[in-house]
């Protein structure tokens, strides 16, 4: 695979009218933590992980926005001081250059804004973090073994790039990472005491299903999840959350 997928849109800022979106949540409690918030689904992704379970969500180009900005403009519109927040995911939300422009108008309204992300674009990332309050970002791996799971070769850099920007700029921010199956207590402790080191303090660990995801072949579990977890030292965080084991 190339080292990037086609964008959603060109390197210009566009409105907000231009973001493509897959799909929408009204109403969410588990999507930015401890907030009321609405989810917004943004299609295309540069990345093809091999768990991925939101597999009609990576083509930025392959359709029209499932639901158009307007609506989802009028539905918040229709919710200010009834929801907290707008989470934007994906995907990956940050390969649309209309994303700016959709956070500028959310956090008009009063909203929030939360972000999940991949980290993939460390340098679209930068000049958003004024308007962003929270973010998700998954780390995946030890950076040098990403490309083995995302199928790019600097994907790793990337990520990790962008972990270091959050934690340089005091973004309130949640590490999460999905249990690669194949992966030993080892290698999770190692992954999980390096995050340590970089200064995270919100670290989710979680499961993948592999009979649902993107990559056909990817094998079960051959040790369990809960196993694998007993690794993580509970103490190098202040936050260590376990969710869908």
């Amino acid at each position: 695979m190339p080292d990037s997928a086609p964008l959603a849109t060109s390197d210009h800022p566009q409105t907000a009218e231009r973001l493509r979106v897959g799909g929408f949540t009204r109403l969410t409690t588990i999507d930015y933590p401890g907030e009321l918030s609405a989810v917004v689904f943004c299609q295309g992704c540069p990345w093809r992980c091999r768990y991925c379970q939101n597999g009609d969500l990576l083509d930025a180009t392959a359709v029209e926005s499932l639901i158009d900005w307007a609506d989802i403009r009028t539905f918040l519109r229709q919710r200010v001081r009834l929801l907290d927040a707008v989470v934007f995911s994906g995907g990956e939300p940050i390969v649309q250059t209309a994303l700016g422009a959709a956070m500028h108008e959310t956090r008009a309204l009063g909203y929030k804004i939360g972000l999940h992300t991949s980290g993939a674009y460390p340098e679209r990332l930068r000049p958003l973090l004024p308007l962003i309050d929270w973010v998700g970002l998954d780390i995946k791996a030890m950076p040098e073994d990403y490309a083995a799971l995302t199928g790019v070769p600097d994907s790793g850099e990337r990520a990790w790039s962008s972990l270091a920007l959050l934690l340089e700029a005091g973004v309130n921010l949640e590490v999460r990472t999905t249990l690669m199956p194949g992966w030993t207590p080892d290698y999770l402790r190692t992954l999980s005491q390096r995050l340590a080191a970089k200064g995270v303090r919100h670290y989710v660990l979680q499961a993948c299903a592999p009979q649902r995801a993107l990559d056909p072949n990817l094998p079960g579990y051959s040790i369990m999840p809960r196993e694998l977890v007993e690794a993580v030292d509970p103490t190098a965080f202040e936050h260590l959350d376990i969710r869908g084991l």
